[in-house]
């Protein structure tokens, strides 16, 4: 059954439901249409699954588009996103050629006659290219953009600037050099998901069994794409730190998204990585895509790390979070919106492995401690980052561009 916005009453109060309501009147009968690349795997496909259901429900009719892409489109694609946050990239016209065919080609049979169109990410950015603009066009940006490849940048900003809004989620990533309006949207999580709903221990205990996760240790997680700016890698030399204080199991969680080519290449550098703790159980490695699990895991981890090199906002920690769990994280990206170190989580920078594994030491050894500073977590999240306050936010940016 598809939610609707009376589902989160008990959650976020009646004050709250009314101002959405409120939000919504100017829009009531508008069309609106959301386009990414991807239904499922990662953040944006999450968002979108509940954030369109509860337009829907509150009178604006919004639909969704996925953009259809070759392997060979999203090759080039996850090489502009690794850009994006500052990798280098051989930016050719043949890669110039493959970006921009294949979406003219979606273009072709993808009729948008909406109100509003969003775009979401750089895989379908230029599509707006290809039709004549009767409506506003918003492109939404999910990435760190902080310091992105400039030869890159400069090619995507030819499609960016005929759009009428940009969506960024940190101050930190607006462009000087970028005339559109820039506004800031934190995303969100879905408190009624299966990812994030309450579970019982009886329930968070027969899950963990299923999947073959022993608890006769304390659980570290990190959950997240196989994803060289998510530095699995790098979990894995902390932890080895870890364990010579503390005896514990690493469990590293990330799905494969379908328009991510390189999740298994990494995957392989993890498992050479890990190879002996793998074989004596104390570091298991899972590609299962199951959100119950997420949830079970997130809420039987004693700590959840988060050690991302770049990271547009970072949704995992906001889950762990939400689940009353202290987080170790880098001091990078939208993590630095979400955790202020020591008071409701824990910030180190990203390449600082002897204070991951400190902090992580630290919060085995005091629950007190980490009873402490997930409840604080827990209460960040509420005021901030529900997928309510996200709806409220395009709301209010819709009716501004009327």
């Amino acid at each position: 059954m598809q939610k609707k916005l009376s589902d989160y009453r008990r959650v976020i109060g009646d004050k709250e439901i009314y101002e959405i309501y409120k939000a919504a009147k100017p829009l009531l009968g508008k069309h609106v249409v959301h386009i990414n690349s991807t239904y499922q795997g990662g953040g944006v496909a999450e968002m979108l699954n509940t954030l369109i259901p509860l337009m829907n429900s509150i009178g604006i009719k919004t639909g969704w588009r996925i953009l259809h892409g070759t392997p060979e489109f999203f090759n080039v694609t996850k090489s502009f996103h690794n850009a994006l946050q500052g990798a280098d990239i051989n930016l050719t016209n043949n890669i110039k050629k493959i970006y921009e065919e294949t979406v003219e080609a979606f273009s072709v049979f993808t009729h948008l006659d909406h109100d509003f169109v969003i775009v979401h990410d750089p895989q379908p950015l230029p599509l707006i290219s290809f039709y004549k603009k009767s409506q506003p066009w918003i492109w939404r940006c999910h990435i760190d953009i902080t310091n992105p490849n400039k030869t890159l940048w400069e090619y995507l900003k030819g499609f960016i600037l005929a759009y009428d809004t940009v969506i960024i989620s940190s101050e930190k990533y607006k462009k000087d050099d970028l005339p559109n309006p820039q506004v800031i949207f934190y995303p969100s999580i879905d408190p009624l998901s299966e990812k994030n709903r309450d579970m019982t221990p009886e329930e968070v205990d027969m899950v963990i069994k299923k999947y073959g996760i022993k608890t006769d240790k304390p659980i570290i997680t990190q959950i997240s794409r196989f994803d060289p700016w998510k530095d699995p890698v790098g979990v894995i030399e902390v932890f080895k730190k870890v364990k010579q204080s503390v005896d514990a199991r690493l469990v590293l969680l990330g799905n494969m998204a379908s328009d991510d080519p390189e999740g298994w290449k990494i995957y392989r550098e993890v498992e050479k990585a890990a190879k002996d703790l793998i074989k004596t159980g104390d570091v298991l490695l899972l590609t299962v895509d199951s959100s119950t699990l997420v949830n079970a895991l997130q809420r039987k981890a004693d700590v959840v790390i988060q050690k991302s090199t770049r990271e547009g906002f970072g949704l995992t920690v906001t889950e762990a979070m939400w689940k009353k769990k202290a987080v170790v994280a880098s001091r990078v990206g939208g993590i630095t919106l979400q955790i202020e170190d020591g008071v409701n989580g824990f910030l180190h920078d990203p390449y600082d492995y002897d204070g991951f594994a400190n902090t992580i030491v630290k919060l085995l050894e005091d629950k007190a401690l980490a009873e402490e500073i997930g409840q604080r977590a827990h209460e960040t999240v509420k005021e901030k980052f529900l997928i309510t306050r996200l709806l409220k936010d395009y709301l209010n940016l819709l009716s501004s561009l009327m």
